[in-house]
């Protein structure tokens, strides 16, 4: 039988490496992080990267995710 051990790690650090791999925005809100993405398909890879990277939920990191709304030309 084999155990895997992760350590934990700071919310902090999990954001900012998220910020590093992807194209994104964390916005803050009564102090809790929101993660703001462009593309659904983008939300889906932070979610197996948190999973993979961190053995965590997106809702272990983030409150909430909002897709980013396009700017106006």
């Amino acid at each position: 039988m084999t155990v895997t051990v992760r350590e934990c790690v700071e919310q902090d650090y999990v954001i900012e490496q998220i910020k590093q791999h992807f194209k994104c925005r964390v916005l803050w809100c009564e102090g809790r992080a929101c993660l703001e993405y462009d593309l659904e398909e983008e939300l889906e890879r932070i979610c197996d990267y948190i999973k993979e990277q961190f053995g965590m939920e997106l809702w272990d990191v983030f409150f909430t995710a909002i897709e980013s709304i396009p700017e106006d030309e």
